[in-house]
């Protein structure tokens, strides 16, 4: 290739890379093919570069080397920092690869940045276990975030900085958290106001952005279950049990309905539907509450086998599997007893 069809070359691929800003709402647009890297779309959740000594930040374990650990800073988008071997862990270290693990995610504290250089020193024995708890609860909200930026950079072909610049830094700082800001956007309380207001966007990227949120972000129903034994051998026994189980059920609603269903006896599932897992926890509990009531008033008894906790689509098969097994063992008897007869 000549040095003319050199230049001719470099000055179509500039051309063909980004368009005039200002033509765009202030948003670069990228029009170039990169084999799939899509280089527009990389960027760091937050604003600043890189994290603040003593953070707590969420990393990718890379390579186990001799001087320690690689890892990517995932919230940083992906720079390199090192898990240095002392501070894998308060106790003495027999084997590196019992303590991390490659492809792993962890969390880690920062000891030291060096920006000029690009050496970013992080320790795990120094987090506790109430780092590992906030630093998880962040990192899901704030990728929850990046995937809602990352969205509407591959729709409209923007850079995903410029995105961030516009959108999701300025809610940072305003909220606290951008997730903070998408959550009221879809909240239906009166005069919640709109978290968009004051962006310096089109309104109809404003528009796209609560279309998105709602169908990625919109709360979905959580199932809340507990097990519990009821019995009564007194007089009322059986209808002793029934009515405290109604008297339960009866405390129920539209949103959040309660239902109960027989294992096999005295085992009874109490389960509802929520949008609010605190919500469903508490209302679990007092239904157990006045079941307990009015069984004990009777001479009967309550044991409560699970409490009231969220479950997941695994307990719940798990659950139906076992109730399946009992139809069919009630069945076999039945088949049993008839031809005894």
């Amino acid at each position: 290739m000549s040095e003319e069809d050199t230049k001719t070359s470099t000055a179509v691929d500039a051309v063909e890379t980004t368009f005039d800003p200002e033509d765009n709402d202030g948003f670069r647009i990228y029009v170039g093919e990169d084999g799939g890297g899509r280089q527009n779309l990389h960027c760091r959740f937050y604003e600043n570069k890189y994290p603040e000594i003593e953070s707590v930040v969420m990393v990718n374990v890379r390579n186990i080397a001799d001087m320690g650990a690689y890892v990517s800073l995932l919230e940083y988008d992906n720079i390199e920092g090192m898990i240095l071997l002392s501070e894998l862990s308060r106790r003495r270290i027999r084997s590196i690869h019992k303590l991390i693990r490659v492809n792993r995610n962890e969390v880690v504290m920062v000891l030291r940045v060096d920006k000029e250089k690009g050496y970013i020193d992080l320790s795990k024995r120094r987090v506790s276990p109430e780092d590992v708890q906030a630093c998880e609860e962040r990192y899901n909200k704030a990728k929850a975030v990046h995937g809602v930026m990352r969205h509407l950079s591959e729709r409209r072909k923007y850079y995903l900085e410029d995105v961030y610049e516009k959108i999701g830094w300025p809610l940072y700082k305003k909220y606290g958290h951008a997730f903070d800001a998408f959550k009221l956007s879809i909240s239906e309380e009166k005069g919640a106001g709109d978290p968009f207001e004051d962006l310096d966007i089109p309104q109809d990227l404003k528009d796209e952005l609560k279309t998105y949120i709602l169908r990625r972000l919109a709360p979905q129903p959580i199932k809340i279950r507990s097990d519990i034994e009821v019995s009564c051998f007194t007089y009322e026994g059986i209808d002793a049990i029934r009515e405290a189980l109604f008297a339960g059920m009866d405390l129920g609603t539209d949103q959040n309905p309660v239902k109960i269903r027989l294992i096999a006896p005295p085992l009874y599932v109490l389960s509802t539907t929520t949008l609010e897992k605190e919500v469903g926890v508490g209302l679990l509990n007092q239904v157990i509450d006045v079941i307990k009531e009015k069984i004990t008033s009777k001479g009967g008894k309550i044991d409560v086998k699970m409490a009231p906790k969220a479950v997941s689509v695994k307990e719940e098969t798990e659950l139906q599997e076992m109730m399946e097994r009992f139809a069919l063992e009630n069945e076999e008897v039945d088949g049993d007893a008839q031809e005894d007869e």
